[in-house]
């Protein structure tokens, strides 16, 4: 529950701290005074769009501070934590400041946050009806919704597993519709795909293959060059003429013996003996490795070329159609292989799409079949107990009806249409909420949807403002007494002009209005005693210190203490 808010330069409100607590707080005030701020300031810490009007004029910015008392564990603060904040033995600090220029900042558990935290955290804190939301009541929307969580548990669960079972049905419906439309393109696709893989097929290439074409290529384009320059190689290092010309090899082993010689004499020539055997050894081998590769060069270089060139532009003319690499080329053949494997499947798809579709849709007729006997037995239920409640809140004899009908196709809340109707009276025809309920009447069938609901909610606190808009005299008094009845087992917090309504609190807090300066400024006031008394007056009769409205504040304070007492004992 919230255990104090502060607010500072919103709207009129220049400082102010409201005290709230459990029980039920009321909120008054002139016209004028600001006590809709209350509900802005709560709406800020809720995560509501902020606009840079709401700052007060002349101020840099707004500041609402809000303390909360919540549970050591549960959703609440499992939240606050992922968000990088933190709770105090059980108290939860959340603040929303927002600029003169708009822009809007959040803090949660005493570090920053998303403005989105506070959103998720909303939910779990507190529930706002005010008049928008009467008009959301009439929405069918909104009337399933209020019906579909009075069924609890049980419907909560029904509604999911036929939320799969539809999703299931849906997913199967629309791919055998696309599969169905696309046909005559996925047909094409796979013939192209097969003559594609067909030709790369029987082309067979090899990765790397173009480099090493490449290579050979060049080779045999320079063959007689090669041949010329490797024999006379092999002539200079090594050869047979009979003219008397010496070769590199006769030459060196000639130099070699020299020096073997005459090395006994001399120490200094045994390395070069050395080193001149090697080179003997080496020329040697450059000139069996010559001729090695005299013997291996093709004789028929040209038609090997040929040979070459044909492959090179076999291969370039699948990179130019399927490229634009051979790499790409392969890959296709890959790709190209699994996705034909898919589109050849088709035809066994469409069966098995087709068997699919009907499966899931019998499954999800079947869920929607039990979903909607679980609203129809919510609905009477709830139907029941709201028309008590409306009894209670002077509307004797007035019944809400809930209407729930099959509608002729499957959507994603289920196979039929869930409609409040209103009764205003036995014998009188059901009118749609929307179409046949006043503000005043609208305004106790959501209290007393409200009342009922309260004891399934998880919400720790309710929050009306204005919501007695249109109500007065005994009517008005008893939607103080079920007001009180509520805050038995939540926090209500009521903003409020009927003294019928504010009697009932247990808590009373006045927006006082300040119009001496330049601007007006408003603050709030914790009443209790004569002030209350006084205030109860000014909400009677607008006078707040006339003798018979006083007397009338205290006749009704009396009345609804007796009240309170009856529903304690």
């Amino acid at each position: 529950m919230i255990e104090e808010i502060a607010i500072r330069d919103l709207g009129v409100i220049g400082r102010a701290t409201l005290p709230l607590g459990p029980g039920f707080t009321a909120v008054t005030g002139e016209t004028g005074a600001g006590k809709t701020m209350v509900v802005t300031a709560l709406g800020l810490l809720l995560g509501q769009r902020a606009e840079s009007g709401v700052v007060r004029s002349g101020s840099t910015q707004a500041v609402v501070d809000g303390r909360w008392v919540v549970p050591a564990d549960g959703a609440v603060v499992e939240r606050v934590r992922d968000a990088g904040g933190g709770v105090d033995e059980g108290e939860l600090f959340l603040s929303r400041v927002v600029s003169a220029e708009g822009r809007s900042r959040a803090v949660v558990g005493g570090r920053s946050a998303p403005i989105g935290v506070l959103g998720d955290l909303a939910d779990h804190l507190v529930v706002v009806h005010g008049q928008s939301e009467q008009i959301r009541l009439k929405s069918a929307q909104a009337q399933r919704a209020a019906v579909d969580a009075h069924g609890g548990a049980p419907l909560a669960a029904a509604a999911a597993s036929y939320r799969a079972a539809f999703e299931a049905w849906t997913a199967a419906r629309d791919e055998l519709a696309e599969i169905t439309r696309d046909r005559d393109e996925r047909r094409a696709e796979a013939d192209a795909l097969r003559a594609a893989i067909d030709e790369i097929e029987a082309a067979a290439p090899v990765a790397g293959e173009l480099d090493e074409l490449d290579a050979t290529a060049d080779r045999l384009s320079n063959s007689e060059d090669l041949r010329l320059a490797a024999g006379l190689a092999h002539e200079i290092l090594s050869t047979d003429a009979v003219d008397g010309t010496r070769d590199v090899l006769s030459l060196v082993e000639e130099a070699r013996r020299q020096v073997e010689r005459v090395a006994p004499h001399d120490p200094a020539l045994a390395p070069i003996a050395d080193l001149l055997a090697e080179v003997s050894v080496q020329v040697s081998e450059s000139s069996s490795r010559l001729s090695s590769y005299l013997g291996g060069l093709d004789a028929d270089a040209a038609g090997d070329l040929e040979a070459v060139q044909t492959r090179r532009a076999e291969l370039t003319s699948l990179m130019r159609k399927h490229g634009p690499g051979l790499d790409d080329v392969l890959r296709l053949l890959d790709e190209g292989s699994r996705r034909l494997v898919e589109l050849d499947g088709d035809d066994d798809r469409l069966a098995s799409l087709d068997d699919e579709v009907a499966q899931f849709r019998a499954e999800a007729e079947s869920r929607a079949g039990v979903l909607s006997d679980l609203r129809r037995a919510s609905g009477a239920d709830l139907s029941e107990r709201v028309s008590a409640e409306l009894s209670a809140l002077a509307m004797a004899g007035a019944e809400i009806v809930v209407e729930v009908t099959p509608r002729d196709e499957l959507g994603s809340t289920g196979a039929d249409v869930v409609s409040l109707l209103l009764r205003p009276h036995p014998g009188s025809e059901p009118r749609p909420l929307g179409k046949g309920a006043s503000g005043g009447e609208l305004s106790r069938v959501m209290l007393a949807l409200e009342v009922v609901m309260a004891g399934s909610s998880d919400v720790p606190t309710f929050v009306f403002d204005e919501v007695d808009a249109g109500v007065g005299g005994s009517a008005a008094i008893e939607i103080g007494r079920r007001l009180a009845a509520l805050s038995e087992r939540a926090q209500v917090i009521v903003v409020t002009h009927l003294a019928q309504v504010a009697a009932f609190a247990t808590n009373h807090l006045r927006v006082v209005k300040d119009a001496s300066g330049e601007v007006t400024a408003s603050s709030v006031q914790q009443l209790e005693g004569d002030e209350r008394v006084a205030e109860m007056a000014r909400l009677l009769s607008g006078l707040p210190d006339s003798a018979s409205g006083l007397d009338h504040a205290r006749e009704l304070l009396e009345l609804a203490a007796a009240g309170r007492a009856v529903t304690h004992s």
